[in-house]
């Protein structure tokens, strides 16, 4: 028996999202896909071609079937975490989303609403947080702590024992070398390379990566 599912965000990364669902239902049907809630305007062309409807506007969530589980695929942790609370405060069910061609050794504690896409490798004694979107590509060693709403953006690698505060972002093809800690609400540029810890709240680029601005995150729930 399936269970319905919609998944919130009809951008890019969502579509990503509805991919796994896809790959996942091939290897054992897991979830019967309802459609996309967005706030914005997609475009439905690209989500006719996958057999996928826009079915409302994010708030329609409180209206649908106590059953109907939702996974959040907007790529701006903070906004993830805003409608998570909203969602969990209504009581809904986030849906876990794991591609069946990604690797995990043991004991790899995968939050509610994390989105695991294709050829990621996590290694032993990981926690991955609530609502992490982990792309295409990516690696994180052993003992490493992925917290709430964190993003890895394709290609990335994080090593052992990293620390990732709430709702920092990993640009592709960043490295975060082993044992070092990132603060909350940061961002790693593509291709940085994180060599010592960074504080909350910074942007990191370069070789070796270098704090350069703070960051104000935007508003709303549009972004995807």
């Amino acid at each position: 028996m399936t269970t319905p599912i919609v998944i919130i965000g009809a951008g890019g990364f969502g579509r990503h999202a509805h991919d796994v669902v896809d790959a996942m239902n091939a290897s054992s049907p897991t979830y019967e896909m309802l459609g996309f809630l967005d706030d914005g305007r997609p475009d439905e062309r690209l989500l006719h071609e996958r057999n996928a409807d826009l079915i409302g506007s994010v708030s329609l969530l409180e209206e649908l079937p106590v059953d109907v589980n939702y996974v959040i695929a907007i790529g701006s942790g903070d906004v993830r975490r805003r409608i998570d609370r909203w969602a969990t405060s209504l009581g809904r069910k986030a849906a876990t989303l794991r591609h069946p061609s990604s690797t995990l050794g043991r004991h790899v504690a995968l939050g509610e609403g994390s989105v695991i896409c294709s050829h990621v490798s996590i290694g032993t004694n990981v926690k991955i947080g609530r609502h992490a979107h982990i792309n295409f590509n990516c690696t994180v060693g052993h003992d490493a702590i992925l917290s709430d709403y964190v993003t890895a953006y394709p290609g990335a690698n994080i090593a052992g024992n990293v620390f990732l505060g709430e709702s920092t972002t990993v640009g592709s093809g960043a490295v975060i070398i082993q044992g070092l800690s990132v603060g909350a609400d940061s961002t790693i540029g593509a291709s940085a390379c994180v060599v010592r810890d960074l504080p909350s709240r910074v942007t990191a680029v370069g070789v070796p990566a270098k704090a350069e601005t703070g960051r104000t995150d935007s508003h709303g729930w549009g972004a995807t």
